[in-house]
């Protein structure tokens, strides 16, 4: 407490003595015990009540110690079992956890990786996939601002992500590699990757890339052979040496019907081969009849152009041409959909020819785009033309309906550009995307979609969407999400399929080491999404007969399933809706593919890298007592004394009122008592 706050509760007192002498010592009218008693209790009452006035507070230091912080993250990657570590990582975890000196100088604790990074609850050693930079960058983000050094348990080879070894030449803290496998080196012939198209048309060939690689020393020749069924559709003979261990072989293949084609490849195993998991693998094309064309009439280059190209390519299904408006007139009828890119007086024929041929189109607007001409060349949309430009987000529609929209993180990409006013739509419509100034809600629509008597149309009113793409690939490192989102949107556009109330989304076969989910819409009978409805889809095995059923689960404005849990296979499957006579059918198929199965040994060389580069040490499953050791004995590692200052009040005042309340019930009590009230 302060000098100053003393000094008042030294007047405090004088005050409350001598109000309460005056009260009872110098005007009473009671003599003897009850003036005291009542002179003690009226000095309670005041000097409480000035307490409560002044509040005095004192500062209270605390002192604390902190261990340091050690996380132990742990491979729970099919590939751990496949090198028969697990009883390996079971016992190196039991050691951790029973040293009481390890566990005295640190806080321990235990996490777990495959693709996401989570707290270890139990390891399963069924994760398909292995994302150890993932793992790594979490770990360092959980404790960045602390002294912990990381235990990483695995057997480096990596499936995911970036690669770790130089993502973790920025960690301030050490990594401690315990290597799960040996460094032996067997002789082994394998397919490294085969790349190969989605989609093949019909009659057309589709062009294959295999990566073969040979880890051995002696010269050796092989087969490949790529065979559909019982029938072998190429062959060819591959050797390897010490110093020519990997092979690239580019091929194409006939599409010659239509519908799901599988295949084969192999390379033939050599006699002393350990893994001939590694030496086939399977891969599918989808034959199709024909592809979805779109049609981008421009007569200005800008970055968007090629961000739609990009996005829209992306799916093989489709081709996109890019024509100026004297060029486009022509060739209107060979296209599904028709895209016009900041239309002005030079798309006059354009429209034209579009209104009679009841072409479906997307109008994408900006800056460049000449509005007194737009709105009278079609009777969709108006907007108040200004020479007032105006930068504006995205907010998703939740409530949006016409197909299945994700979140791809509109509210954080970059503003784009439009004109200044009111942009008004005059028949019905659909509104996705939201216009939003400074995360306020500016009343005008940014995408909208509208379906009139078959037709279907789009208004973007906004350039610069490229920034949307490149924002896209830094937060996801992938350009996928704003692909499918701009792929959806085209897919709609340039279809004139009838709408059902019942709307299924699925692809026809699937790896079963990437994401396996069927998504799916269902609207009441006015065509309004109902996110009420309880959607479950049933899915039949075709070989085992085995059928199981799913519940689908609402994600926003669609339905979605997760089949990651299904084995490879091919299936049907029937969506329904509970209490309603309502279902769509189909069929996919899961391609048998497991990379954490193509592994010999550990990464031994990389993991030696990431400890050095980081200033840890590697050690084998087999070295864990030196680890611990060297942990304990590393006096880098030391506990943190803090100390927390707090100011607190010196008598609480819910104590401080309850003296009061006694006080004057005491006194009322005592004087109705002794016949004075």
């Amino acid at each position: 407490m302060t000098t100053e706050t003393i000094l008042y509760i030294i007047i405090a007192g004088v005050i409350s003595i001598a109000l309460a002498v005056f009260m009872y010592g110098y005007k009473s009218k009671q003599t003897g015990p009850l003036r005291w008693v009542f002179g003690i209790l009226r000095f309670l009452t005041l000097f409480s009540i000035l307490l409560l006035i002044i509040n005095p507070k004192f500062k209270s230091e605390t002192y604390t110690i902190e261990k340091p912080k050690l996380p132990v993250i742990i491979d729970n990657s099919s590939s751990v079992g496949e090198l028969n570590q697990k009883e390996n990582v079971s016992s190196l975890l039991q050691k951790l956890k029973e040293n009481s000196k390890l566990n005295d100088k640190f806080d321990v604790s235990y996490y777990s990786f495959g693709s996401d990074f989570h707290e270890n609850d139990s390891l399963s050693f069924d994760e398909k996939n292995t994302n150890v930079s993932k793992a790594l960058a979490s770990a360092n983000e959980l404790f960045k601002n602390q002294t912990a050094p990381t235990i990483l348990i695995t057997d480096g080879n990596q499936t995911l992500g970036n690669d770790y070894e130089f993502s973790s030449a920025t960690f301030k803290n050490p990594i401690y590699p315990v290597i799960l496998g040996d460094s032996i080196k067997y002789t082994d012939l394998k397919i490294e990757q085969l790349n190969t198209n989605r989609y093949a048309f019909l009659k057309n060939q589709f062009p294959v890339e295999v990566i073969l690689n040979y880890s051995g020393t002696n010269a050796v020749n092989s087969e490949f052979i790529v065979t559909q069924g019982a029938a072998t559709v190429y062959r060819t003979n591959v050797s390897f040496s010490e110093n020519e261990t990997s092979k690239t072989l580019s091929f194409t293949l006939n599409a010659s019907s239509v519908g799901l084609q599988k295949y084969t490849a192999q390379i033939f195993p050599l006699v002393d081969e350990k893994n001939k998991i590694n030496n086939s693998k399977q891969f599918a094309v989808e034959v199709i009849d024909q592809a979805t064309n779109v049609l981008v009439i421009s007569k200005i280059t800008h970055p968007d152009l090629g961000a739609l190209k990009k996005a829209i390519t992306s799916n093989e299904r489709r081709t996109i041409t890019f024509k100026k408006p004297a060029e486009a007139v022509s060739i209107l009828n060979d296209y599904q959909l028709v895209i016009l890119y900041q239309p002005d007086r030079s798309f006059a024929s354009v429209f034209s020819e579009i209104e009679k041929l009841n072409k479906n189109t997307w109008v994408i607007s900006g800056l460049q785009t000449d509005w007194y001409f737009l709105n009278g060349a079609q009777d969709n949309f108006n907007k108040e033309a200004s020479n007032q430009s105006d930068d504006v987000q995205a907010e998703l529609n939740s409530n949006y309906g016409t197909f299945a929209v994700e979140n791809i993180g509109f509210d954080n990409f970059p503003p784009l550009h439009t004109e200044f006013g009111a942009l008004t739509i005059t028949v019905p419509n659909e509104v996705m995307l939201e216009q939003t100034v400074s995360g306020i809600s500016s009343g005008n629509p940014l995408l909208a979609t509208m379906e009139i008597n078959g037709k279907r149309d789009a208004i973007w009113d906004g350039e610069g969407f490229w920034r949307w793409r490149a924002r896209s690939f830094l937060e996801t490192e992938s350009f996928q999400s704003f692909d499918d989102f701009i792929g959806n949107l085209v897919q709609y556009l340039a279809s004139n399929k009838r709408r059902s109330r019942l709307e299924v989304s699925s692809e026809t076969f699937y790896y079963n080491n990437s994401p396996i989910k069927i998504s799916a819409q269902y609207f009441d009978k006015n065509y309004v999404f109902d996110n009420r409805a309880s959607l479950n889809i049933t899915v039949k095995n075709t070989e085992t007969e085995k059928q199981t059923v799913f519940p689908m689960l609402l994600r926003n404005n669609y339905y979605e399933v997760d089949l990651n849990s299904l084995p490879a296979g091919e299936y049907n499957y029937t969506v329904s809706v509970s209490n309603e006579a309502v279902s769509s059918s189909g069929n996919f198929t899961i391609l048998d593919f497991n990379v954490e199965q193509q592994f010999l040994n550990a990464d031994v060389s990389k993991l030696r890298r990431v400890a050095q580069n980081t200033k840890g040490k590697a050690y084998f499953a087999a070295q864990s007592d030196s680890l611990i050791q060297s942990l304990v004995e590393n006096t880098n590692f030391q506990n943190i004394e803090k100390s927390e200052q707090k100011v607190v009040p010196l008598i609480d005042w819910k104590y401080l009122l309850a003296l009061i309340v006694l006080a004057l019930a005491a006194e009322w009590f005592i004087r109705k008592y002794n016949g004075l009230i």
